[in-house]
């Protein structure tokens, strides 16, 4: 048994991550996942090794400095703040702005507020922004007697504010008025050869600046049909737990956000207006259809069964899988691990123990 809490452990670790900025590493710059990994490493149930992890992390890769605040920004002003969405400079004002918010509504108002402002940018920091926010929103809610800590709301101003600084709206508006189901939707998707050069992120970062010109881009959008919420972001989960499966050529973190970004989601929708639900959904097909146009060049196995080799005839169970995760110490192994345990709770279709498997084995270990 745990001899610490879940909330005891992830309040320390953000105590202790106060002082790391929002990006990392020398000449790049990679979102900060120590507040993510270790809620993960939490909700895992081995909120013991939270803190021997984060020191382990915070040596792994410098951090930058946490930005400072410059100008303030009017949330009640449009033409204040709307200018500053993805100026990452702006993004200890962005900071300051959400930690005022916070201290004057409830994190759930203040949530909804600014969830449809945010949405159209999801893509920031390849869906970090995302993710952030909703591992913050779920230290809160099941925070001890409905009382916040003081830590978990400035981990959801962060969470929000780098949403907003590297705010990333992709080409053209998905509205979900087709008539193909999400399988039907991948399918469908024409992929751009490559050159016969290896996928990486440089590549990939060319093809998303030219995003709207890739063939089916646009068609795309408006491909899936409009379904229950709860039910499509199950599919989203399943099948890109199945595209993640199907391309071990592609360098092997960006793929995971097709299974982490709406698995996020799931853990924010209940706190959110039903109004928003179904343009969230939109949003998220539309992050999915650029990284598949982004980072594969052909379907290879999607869709085929091909994942099968990825699992052994006696599969680990999934505490077995979190304690591999944990060992192996990886802050997207960590997270995929978690949201594929919770997605297969729900849905429990083999591929996601699959996806895992293959994450563990294909990610380097934490400061290899």
């Amino acid at each position: 048994m745990p001899t610490i809490s879940y909330h005891d452990a992830v309040n320390e670790a953000l105590e202790r991550m106060d002082d790391l900025g929002y990006e990392r590493g020398a000449g790049v710059d990679l979102a900060n996942h120590g507040p993510m990994g270790a809620e993960a490493l939490a909700m895992l149930r081995h909120e013991g090794e939270v803190a021997g992890w984060v020191e382990r992390y915070r040596v792994a890769m410098p951090h930058h400095e946490p930005p400072a605040a410059r100008f303030a920004l009017d949330p009640a002003d449009e033409s204040s703040w709307r200018p500053a969405l993805g100026a990452f400079e702006r993004a200890g004002d962005w900071e300051r702005l959400f930690v005022r918010e916070l201290a004057d509504a409830p994190w759930r108002d203040v949530l909804a507020r600014w969830w449809p402002r945010l949405l159209p940018g999801l893509f920031a920091g390849l869906t970090h922004g995302l993710i952030r926010t909703a591992h913050a929103v779920r230290g809160l809610y099941g925070a001890a007697d409905g009382k916040p800590a003081s830590a978990q709301l400035t981990e959801l101003a962060r969470g929000l504010a780098y949403w907003a600084a590297r705010y990333t709206a992709l080409p053209g508006q998905a509205r979900l008025r087709g008539t193909y189901d999400l399988a039907g939707a991948i399918a469908a998707l024409p992929r751009v050869p490559g050159d016969g050069g290896p996928m990486n992120p440089g590549v990939a970062h060319g093809r998303l600046a030219r995003l709207a010109e890739l063939p089916g881009y646009r068609e795309a959008l408006d491909a899936p049909a409009v379904d229950h919420a709860p039910r499509l972001l199950s599919e989203m989960t399943t099948h890109f737990s199945d595209v993640y499966l199907s391309h071990d050529e592609v360098f092997p973190v960006p793929l995971i956000h097709g299974v982490t970004a709406p698995a996020a989601v799931r853990l924010v929708l209940p706190h959110l207006p039903a109004g928003q639900y179904e343009p969230t959904l939109a949003a998220l097909w539309q992050v999915h259809t650029a990284l598949l146009l982004a980072f594969t060049t052909s379907r290879r196995g999607e869709g085929t069964g091909a994942w099968r080799r990825e699992l052994p005839e006696d599969p680990p169970s999934w505490d077995e899988l979190g304690g591999r995760a944990v060992e192996h110490g990886d802050e997207h192994v960590l997270k995929f691990t978690e949201a594929c345990r919770r997605e297969y709770a729900l849905r429990p279709d083999p591929r996601f123990r699959a996806a895992v498997l293959a994450a563990q084995r294909r990610i380097a270990r934490l400061g290899a």
